[in-house]
């Protein structure tokens, strides 16, 4: 395959059909936003521009994934209009079956197509049975393409090491917008070395992360893995804010009123207090490294704060991803590296508020180029198919994922994330996720799909059957807490469980698919 040609012709013709203004999950339209144009280096509107360092090979595989797995969202509210349209026809469940088969790829329902000529046909749990359908097929696809990249995987892996990394931790806002964090802005595919935990407004739970850095340090005492106790390497927290550059008081993180000022502080102050709390209890915080990152969720572009010789952060001390493809985009290869690498050290000689102490050290300049470099791809990926602005700049998930989540779905505004254990804890998370479906979904008269999930250690005896009731507790707290979209059909839950290991198969509950 030339998936240069391929990438191209893709990108041409994503130009003409991607994401249409209108309702059902495709956020706020860019059209209804005063013109706002992106800054492009000279000569990148010229046939066969491209920057030194982007993986064009990647982004085609990327895309593809995208129009794959959102396509099948895309396709639900089309087939079921055609649906509703034929529901009064004598041979309705027939034609039903085999419309859904061809538009949909899959089957409905039975019952609901044959009782149809009765009270009507049950569109909402036709909505959410294809939805729950469509993040199977996404779950499925997802997890053949890690086994199809495990040579990459190592080579991350061994990427973090080298670069004095045991362990890296990462929470970033639970906003939908920021789903394809790892896959598609950093480009870091799901590692052994790697845990994704996301949090509304990235406010993670400080002693819940306290609590997994132990079990790694403990590992690494008694097993030596993934390095020895003594080896040096470091524990890594990263939280990741995020912003609208198109509409920053409207369109940027939602737990913090779209403040970004108040999203970096907040995010600032629980790294500290991550680290501290490691220094308090066992007195060994110079094994922690703590950064910070901020997304340009129109665009994909990334800030990373540099940390200085101490590890210590500033909300002013950073490097503009976006400003720095621009400046590099002419440049060769190697002289776009370098520049990189230099940007880096420049934002450390940082003064005014910004002063820090020194440079970080040299594992973390490496990780940070890396990240920037890899960041690079992505802008172009946006440039290409978006003109380099997403349409759907608002909200725009498909599904609210609670639980412990599909770690192997990892794409833009498919699913707002709420990590909980119980509704109790994560009350807020949950209200910001039924609000934001208000709005996506509920407002059309159309369910908000819930995919309560969890993960289970098979070696551990039980654990499958606990995580089973857990989500069957958790469907219960939910339904209790939001009564009137209960009652009114408007809410609709589906269980699943699977084995910890990256890539199990997903394990539906019986009985629970609703």
């Amino acid at each position: 395959m030339n998936t240069r040609n391929a990438y191209a012709l893709r990108a041409q013709a994503q130009r003409g059909h991607r994401h249409a203004p209108g309702p059902y999950g495709l956020g706020t339209p860019a059209a209804t936003l005063p013109a706002r144009p992106v800054e492009q280096p000279a000569g990148a509107d010229q046939p066969g521009w491209r920057h030194p360092l982007a993986n064009r090979a990647m982004n085609a595989r990327l895309a593809h994934c995208e129009d794959s797995v959102k396509g099948r969202f895309d396709a639900i509210v089309p087939a079921l209009k055609a649906l509703s349209a034929q529901q009064h026809l004598a041979d309705f469940p027939e034609r039903a079956r085999r419309m859904a088969r061809e538009q949909l790829g899959y089957e409905l329902p039975q019952g609901i197509l044959d009782d149809a000529w009765v009270a009507g046909l049950d569109l909402k749990a036709l909505y959410a049975h294809c939805a729950f359908q469509s993040l199977k097929a996404a779950v499925d696809q997802f997890a053949r393409d890690i086994k199809a990249q495990l040579e990459v995987v190592q080579d991350t892996r061994n990427f973090f090491l080298d670069c004095g990394f045991h362990a890296v931790d990462i929470s970033p806002c639970a906003d939908g917008r920021l789903k394809g964090l790892s896959r598609y802005i950093l480009r870091l595919p799901l590692t052994s070395l790697a845990r994704r935990k996301a949090y509304a407004g990235a406010l993670f739970d400080v002693e819940t992360d306290v609590r997994h850095w132990s079990a790694i340090e403990l590992r690494r005492y008694r097993e030596g893995v993934p390095t020895t106790a003594d080896a040096g390497t470091r524990y890594l927290k990263i939280a990741v804010y995020h912003t609208s550059s198109s509409d920053p008081c409207h369109e940027g993180c939602a737990a913090h009123g779209s403040n970004e000022t108040k999203a970096i502080e907040a995010a600032l102050e629980r790294l500290n207090q991550f680290r501290q709390a490691i220094q308090n209890t066992f007195c060994c915080g110079a094994s922690t490294d703590i950064l910070l990152i901020g997304v340009d969720t129109d665009t994909d572009a990334i800030k990373v704060h540099i940390p200085d010789g101490k590890g210590e952060l500033s909300a002013y001390r950073y490097v503009d991803n976006a400003a720095l493809y621009r400046d590099t985009a002419h440049l060769s290869a190697d002289a776009a590296r370098a520049a990189v690498y230099e940007a880096v050290r420049t934002a450390s000689r940082k003064d005014g508020w910004g002063a820090g102490q020194g440079e970080p050290h040299d594992g973390m300049r490496r990780l940070i180029g890396n990240l920037l470099v890899n960041n690079f791809s992505q802008i172009e990926y946006v440039n290409d198919l978006y003109d380099g602005r997403y349409p759907d700049i608002g909200h725009a998930e498909r599904y609210i994922s609670v639980g412990d989540g599909f770690e192997e779905v990892q794409m833009r505004n498919v699913a707002y994330y709420a990590h909980l254990h119980t509704v109790e804890e994560g009350a807020g998370d949950m209200d910001v996720g039924i609000r934001i479906f208000k709005g996506l979904n509920v407002k059309h008269g159309l369910p908000i799909p819930i995919a309560i999930h969890y993960r289970y250690d098979a070696k551990v005896p039980g654990a499958r059957e606990r995580s089973a009731a857990k989500a069957r507790r958790v469907r219960e707290a939910i339904e209790a807490r939001y009564p009137d979209l209960t009652a009114q059909g408007l809410l609709a839950c589906w269980l699943s469980v699977q084995d910890l290991p990256t890539g199990s198969p997903i394990e539906e509950l019986a009985g629970d698919g609703k």
